[in-house]
């Protein structure tokens, strides 16, 4: 649709084609079409992560419908700022994130055009524990994410001898939030279980431990359980402790001597058994053996790892290259509205300096006495139209100055961003490269050792 916008128009025409016109600029140029309501749906429960992971805060709308270039918000009110995460018409405003984010937080491009808003944040920290809101303020869909940060170590037991008893200790570091630590046995025996200490690092992770103290002579099994009921996670240590292991430490040092002589014959024998037997060669080659099939293990075990890293560098730089074509895209659309704004803006100058020449007529002529009160009313009435016209257009040349600035601030901001994608890109293909290297080197050698083998084998 085309509006030519002229000096030749009436005054109440001329302005009302002007305000349209401006209208439908803003309009394409800030928000798309939309039709019905939408929804923002978020989980149920709250998404519990690990100390150092990557994870996903679920997020999206429904009906689906893309916003690539709408406004989307993550935040979170306790928070100072509050912001986590800004994408306004295609480019993330980094300069509102909070600074414990940066860095750490991403959209998908290609998810974004079904709607998904889902935000990833990489390598959680304790602080990221908190209540998140997700936004769409176009179709005023807002819901909220709780996210529980955890960490968990497993427990050590540890023996003590103290006179006739015998002391176990259960002692577990890095937990969050706080745990619980608990001793269970199904023998009915007499034990007995100190109160469990719980200490905070400054790290903010909590150490844990407990002691529990049996009687000697007699068997027990014990296991130590620790558990965080919020972010669902339980880790046990289990110790089968025997009444004959309880005597032999309370023997002298004449059964521990008999104990190593036997011992000393035992292996003795044994290694002259082997010699006449003539075994010692077999022996050899049998670890030779283990030896080669764990190296190879290994090896196969290394080419997996590498191959998965591979695979995560390859849909990295598939992402860039998305991202990279979205932001090209995005500048070259700016670039024509900024052109077309800059016509506009000279029609809206052309048009001012045309209503002051005219006032200025109109200021100037005058009319003979027969006629002046006959045209006075006339004359009033096309100044008072002339005035209004020139408020109207005064006040679109401001809002299409303001839109020009603004345009003009996205396109550093998406040309700033392409540069940023374009050397991201760079790195991950010299990585991409290396690893193609190094993989190629696993399957050479793996080869290889394929090749000895099955000569070793006709050999023998």
């Amino acid at each position: 649709m085309s509006l030519s916008v002229t000096s030749r128009m009436s005054p109440i025409k001329n302005k009302h084609l002007l305000v349209l016109h401006h209208v439908v600029v803003v309009l394409l140029f800030l928000t798309q079409s939309c039709g019905g309501q939408h929804q923002m749906i978020g989980p149920t429960k709250p998404v519990v992560a690990m100390i150092g992971d990557d994870i996903i805060l679920p997020c999206h709308l429904e009906p689906a419908v893309d916003v690539v270039d709408l406004t989307v918000d993550w935040s979170r009110n306790d928070l100072k700022p509050r912001s986590v995460y800004v994408r306004r018409e295609g480019v993330e405003l980094l300069t509102e994130q909070n600074p414990l984010y940066t860095g750490r937080t991403s959209l998908s491009v290609n998810k974004l055009q079904c709607g998904d808003v889902s935000l990833k944040l990489s390598t959680v920290q304790l602080s990221d524990a908190g209540t998140y809101k997700c936004l769409v303020p176009k179709f005023n869909a807002e819901t909220v994410v709780t996210l529980a940060v955890g960490s968990v170590s497993s427990p050590v037991i540890e023996l003590t001898n103290v006179k006739n008893e015998m002391v176990l200790e259960c002692k577990s570091n890095g937990w969050y939030p706080e745990p619980q630590m608990l001793w269970v046995y199904s023998e009915e025996k007499l034990i007995s279980v100190d109160p469990t200490k719980n200490v905070r690092g400054s790290d903010g992770l909590y150490s844990v431990s407990t002691k529990v103290t049996v009687e000697k002579g007699q068997s027990y099994s014990l296991t130590c359980k620790v558990q965080q009921k919020n972010i669902s996670q339980i880790k046990e240590a289990h110790i089968h402790v025997s009444g004959d292991l309880f005597m032999v430490q309370s023997n002298t040092a004449v059964h521990i001597t008999v104990n190593l002589a036997v011992c000393l014959i035992t292996v003795g024998t044994a290694v002259i058994l082997i010699w006449k037997c003539g075994q010692k060669k077999t022996k050899i080659s049998i670890h030779d053996e283990d030896e080669n099939e764990l190296h190879q293990t290994e090896m196969e075990e290394k080419l997996q790892r590498e191959s998965e890293e591979k695979k995560r560098l390859e849909d990295e730089l598939q992402n860039k290259d998305e991202d990279l074509k979205h932001v090209r895209q995005t500048i070259e659309k700016l670039m024509e509205q900024k052109t077309f704004l800059k016509n506009q803006r000279e029609k809206l100058i052309t048009l001012l300096q045309e209503d002051k020449t005219e006032m200025k007529e109109a200021v100037k002529k005058k009319e003979p006495k027969t006629e002046r009160e006959k045209k006075m009313q006339k004359r009033e009435d096309k100044k008072v139209n002339l005035e209004k016209r020139t408020e109207v257009h005064e006040e679109l040349l401001k809002m299409t100055e303001k839109l020009m600035e603004e345009t003009e601030n996205i396109i550093i901001q998406m040309t700033e961003k392409k540069g940023k994608i374009e050397k991201d890109k760079e790195q991950i293909i010299k990585h991409l490269r290396e690893k193609e290297k190094e993989i190629g080197e696993i399957k050479k050698k793996l080869s290889e050792k394929q090749v000895r083998n099955t000569e070793q084998q006709r050999t023998e």
